[in-house]
């Protein structure tokens, strides 16, 4: 039992550290989009708000979304460096319920757990809300929160209404920080 109290201090320091937004408890189950359409859902999509996440660094974060043949999704995230270099990671995203086309699992590293993608909310032209939470030896949780548009501006009024979902949702949207979206040009595909 000790050795579990310094690995779950060690781990609240680390994610102190890294402003990560770990909780006791396990994850919250909030709805997402009902009749989603993963096909409806493809392109890029830029980052406006989220929950800190200690491996995103830069400003000028997208990802954009494939269909792949095989009905699977390719997924390509950027970011923009402070150095001015561009930062890039591939993945895979893939309905894992048909009957949950909105809850996906996103792979970007073999042999490391999927993680968990919820579209809780998207009108598919302009905002997207995202959620994912992993339960960590069912003592507590790490979640994630994301604030997408398809432009690198979205309307307060807007942003507004996604966060009321959030809070109802039981996420903390005092945490939320903007996305740096200003000077991005060189990230334009």
């Amino acid at each position: 039992m000790a050795a579990l109290k310094v690995l779950f201090v060690f781990l609240l320091t680390v994610a102190a550290a890294h402003s990560q937004s770990f909780h006791l408890g396990s994850c919250p189950k909030p709805s997402t989009q009902k009749d989603f359409s993963v096909a409806k859902y493809m392109g890029t999509w830029y980052e406006i708000e989220k929950l800190p996440a200690a491996f995103e660094r830069g400003k000028c974060v997208q990802a954009t979304y494939t269909l792949l043949e095989n009905g699977t999704v390719n997924v390509h995230n950027q970011d923009l460096l402070s150095n001015g270099k561009i930062s890039s990671i591939e993945g895979v995203a893939k309905v894992k319920d048909p009957s949950q086309p909105a809850i996906l699992a996103v792979s970007f590293f073999k042999g490391v757990s999927d993680a968990p993608y919820w579209v809780l909310s998207t009108d598919y032209q302009s905002y997207s809300l995202v959620y994912s939470c992993s339960d960590v030896l069912g003592i507590f949780h790490i979640d994630f929160a994301w604030i997408l548009a398809r432009t690198r501006v979205l309307t307060e009024d807007i942003i507004g209404q996604l966060h009321d979902q959030l809070a109802a949702a039981g996420v903390d949207v005092n945490r939320l920080t903007v996305t740096n979206q200003t000077g991005c040009d060189v990230t334009t595909q």
